[in-house]
């Protein structure tokens, strides 16, 4: 997955070649918009431009049922998300989170934090839903690609780019409550310094561009949201030229992997890949090779 992180000036630009994704549940879709843009990507656009996209709750259950139905698309090898509009995302709807404080059960504490714990669990499941893309063996899907929805949905991507007026802020500490959907947990594990994550999620200072970039938070930065666009739809259109299977393979080991000591590693990927040498794309790959020609002159066969 690719976050990339337009920056809140301008409007985001789509090619000429986007075309909306005809199945009924695509077009049902209200908070998102599901874009057909090159051959096997995707372009998933956060669609409430007149509230920054700000997340109510039709979309964090569209973000859910959408990359569910992407996950089963035998089609689709990468996603890019963008947003609509002037934003990316102004994070979640604080109209619609007063909203649903306020219909909390009246019964005892016991039982309002039962139903909040329903909600928030609900809340993660929309990242993680996008994090586990590509993952499952019963669901053989294409590594993809995201553009950040604050950094709870970024830390949950793949490959994260972002504009060069971009900036990031965990801004939960200055709304009273502590980040709950993914950032504590992943961002320590993308940034690598404990000092830094502690520094953003105690103070909601707001990080820029280049130290995103050095800090490894992104691993590119681009001029405009337009070249942040084309950028990443080519990474994307280079990862689904790859083999789905290698792929596949690739992100569940490395996912697997990150929370796990080496010698576990190992021994997954030894059992992974027991299995998945035999593929026939190995053949095909180094046939292509030897004719040097690349791998987007493959016809590799979909999972």
């Amino acid at each position: 997955s690719f976050p990339v992180h337009p920056s809140p000036s301008q409007s985001l630009p789509f090619p000429s070649q986007s075309v909306p994704v005809q199945s009924t549940a695509a077009q049902e879709l209200q908070s998102l918009r599901l874009l057909q843009e090159r051959p096997r990507v995707l372009h998933l656009q956060l669609h409430r431009p007149g509230k920054r996209n700000a997340l109510d709750l039709r979309c964090w259950r569209e973000l859910v049922q959408v990359f569910r139905d992407i996950a089963q698309d035998p089609e689709c090898r990468a996603v890019v998300v963008s947003g609509a509009g002037a934003a990316f995302t102004a994070g979640i709807d604080l109209a619609e989170l007063g909203s649903l404080l306020a219909a909390l059960p009246a019964q005892d504490a016991a039982r309002r934090a039962w139903a909040l714990r329903r909600h928030i669990r609900e809340f993660q499941e929309s990242f993680s839903a996008m994090e586990r893309v590509g993952t499952d063996p019963q669901t053989p899907k294409p590594a993809w690609g995201p553009l950040k929805s604050g950094v709870d949905l970024i830390s949950a991507c793949d490959i994260r780019f972002c504009s060069q007026d971009a900036y990031f802020q965990v801004k939960e500490v200055d709304m009273g409550l502590a980040a709950d959907v993914g950032t504590l947990q992943r961002l320590p594990k993308i940034v690598g310094s404990q000092s830094l994550v502690n520094e953003l999620a105690f103070t909601a200072r707001i990080m820029r561009a280049p130290e995103a970039l050095s800090c490894g938070l992104v691993s590119r930065v681009l001029p405009d949201k337009a070249a942040l666009l084309e950028v990443a739809l080519e990474v994307a259109e280079a990862i689904a030229a790859r083999s789905p299977v290698a792929v596949q393979g690739t992100k569940v080991n490395l996912l697997y992997s990150r929370d796990r000591p080496v010698s576990e590693g190992l021994q997954h990927v030894a059992t992974w890949n027991m299995a998945m040498l035999q593929t026939e794309d190995i053949p095909k790959s180094v046939q292509a090779a030897l004719d040097k020609k690349g791998p987007e002159d493959v016809p590799f066969a979909k999972l």
